[in-house]
């Protein structure tokens, strides 16, 4: 195993062509280029952020490759490989190894309702087949499937389950899982970056680190490492604009309809998703110009 997997990781979105018809390697490639420049400590693609659901086999073959070729190691890559069906989830996480993913980021399945046992022959199954560490990915908003903590620490026995993405709004599931696991299981936020470092987490999977990586970053930083509480709050105070203006729901929609204000055309999201309406664009230009994002240079697209 590599070097532990801690710090803020942005997932990614994925820029398509303007007609939505392909992936944007062009785009693509500026993206990952920018999050690291900005310091970024990791890179997650292919996640809900990412719409995996709404790509093919080949597209979310080629936004991994393109993802771990760019990054050329400057930062760990964890690629999603979400699927319902266990033996295509460790089709993908097999194809993430095979491109030089660090880590593999993995959901419950989110349609059958399946019991403990099952989750954890899932998981188990998929860790078994490849020799990179698992990321698992806790979100009963959208699976119904919660995985407890206890459910957690058994999970933690397999070798390479390392790691999980807690995004129930629950903080006491980030030291109850530490108490269970110790370290052999290292917490990332899912929503609550900042409140889950302040009772343990070691990272923070941030979909605002799309258009605010330096600050997502050095939250972390000021948070964990520094353990500098009132700094980290000052920069969540401003992170929080973007967080709470995305809401429950307006993810790639939201950081998509950002870089088009920034002059950065990352394309639409795909359906069911639809662009922001009017009103709604306007709401998120003025929290970003409140933020003065419009002031920053962004590096060109080569």
């Amino acid at each position: 195993m590599k070097n532990k997997l801690r710090g803020t990781y942005t997932v990614i979105i994925t820029p398509f062509t303007e007609d939505g018809s392909a992936v944007n390697e062009k785009m693509l490639r500026w993206l990952v280029d920018y999050q690291i420049g900005e310091g970024i400590h990791g890179l997650i693609p292919l996640a809900s952020n990412g719409e995996l659901l709404s790509l093919t086999d080949e597209e979310r073959h080629e936004v991994a490759r393109i993802t771990v070729e760019q990054a050329a190691g400057r930062v760990p890559v964890v690629v999603s490989t979400t699927h319902e069906s266990t033996d295509f989830a460790i089709r993908y996480t097999r194809d993430a190894e095979a491109l030089g993913a660090d880590a593999a980021m993995v959901m419950t399945p989110y349609y059958a309702w399946i019991d403990e046992e099952e989750i954890y022959t899932h998981f188990r199954r998929i860790a078994e087949a490849v020799s990179i560490p698992i990321m698992l990915y806790n979100h009963p908003a959208s699976t119904v499937l919660d995985m407890q903590p206890a459910l957690v620490a058994r999970l933690a026995e397999i070798d390479n389950v390392s790691y999980i993405k807690e995004s129930t709004t629950d903080t006491r599931r980030v030291y109850r899982i530490n108490e269970l696991c110790g370290d052999r299981m290292t917490v990332f936020a899912g929503y609550l970056g900042y409140e889950s470092f302040m009772v343990g987490a070691e990272g923070w999977v941030s979909v605002c680190a799309n258009i605010m990586p330096r600050e997502s970053a050095r939250m972390f930083e000021l948070a964990v490492d520094e353990n500098d509480r009132e700094g980290a709050w000052a920069v969540f105070r401003d992170l929080v604009q973007v967080i709470d203006w995305l809401g429950d729901h307006l993810y790639a929609h939201g950081m998509k309809a950002a870089f088009q204000l920034l002059g950065r055309d990352m394309g639409p999201p795909r359906p069911p998703r639809l662009p922001l309406p009017p009103a709604k664009v306007e709401e998120l230009r003025g929290v970003m110009d409140r933020l003065g994002l419009f002031d920053r240079t962004l590096p060109p697209v080569e």
